[in-house]
C-alpha cells in the first residue's frame, strides 16, 4: 500500500507539473514551426530540418525541459518588464468591467459570493461553458477542479476584465 501511495503521489505531482507547463505554454505566443510540430507530437525534434543563420547552438533537450526553461524566462522577463518600458503617458487604462475580489477565503463576483467546494459554471468568450468545483480562493486567484479531474486557476483580474465569467451552477 505504501508503494501505491508513493506511486500515486509521484504521478499526481508529475501530472500537476505537466498541467502547469501546458497552461503556461498556452498562455504564451509562439509562432515558430518547431513549436507547432512539437505540440502535435507528430515528429521528434531531432528529425526537423531547420535553417539557421550563424552562429547557432543546438541543444538536445526534451520538450518538457524546453517548456520549463521558456516558462522561467517568461516569468523573469515579466519581473523585469516595468524597468524596460518607455515612460510615455498611458494611452488608455483598462477599466474593470466586473466587480471581483476575495475576502477571508471567499470570492465576491458581480454581487454574489462564492466559497470553496461550490460548483460553478465558467464561461470564456468563444468557448463552451465549463462546470467546475472551487478548490481554493486566494488573494489574486481562484483554483478549481473540472469534472475530468484536471485543476486550473483563474486570476481575479481576469474576472474583473471580463475575460472569464462565472455563475452558480
Amino acid at each position: 500500500s505504501e508503494k501505491l501511495l508513493l506511486y500515486d503521489t509521484v504521478q499526481s505531482e508529475l501530472e500537476e507539473k505537466i498541467r502547469r507547463l501546458e497552461e503556461d505554454r498556452h498562455s504564451i505566443d509562439i509562432t515558430s514551426e518547431v513549436w507547432k510540430y512539437n505540440s502535435k507530437c507528430e515528429i521528434p525534434t531531432t528529425k526537423l530540418a531547420l535553417t539557421f543563420q550563424r552562429p547557432y547552438i543546438v541543444y538536445m533537450l526534451q520538450d518538457l525541459d524546453i517548456l520549463e526553461d521558456w516558462t522561467t524566462i517568461r516569468k523573469a522577463m515579466a519581473t523585469l518588464g516595468p524597468h524596460r518600458v518607455k515612460t510615455e503617458p498611458p494611452v488608455k487604462l483598462e477599466k474593470h468591467l466586473h466587480s471581483a475580489r476575495s475576502e477571508e477565503g471567499r470570492l465576491y463576483y458581480d454581487g454574489e459570493w462564492y466559497i470553496r467546494g461550490q460548483t460553478i459554471c465558467i464561461d470564456k468568450k468563444d468557448e463552451c461553458p465549463t462546470s467546475a468545483i472551487i478548490t481554493t480562493i486566494n488573494h489574486d486567484e481562484v483554483w478549481f477542479k473540472r469534472p475530468d479531474g484536471s485543476k486550473s486557476k483563474l486570476y481575479i483580474s481576469q474576472l474583473q476584465k471580463g475575460k472569464y465569467s462565472i455563475k452558480h451552477s
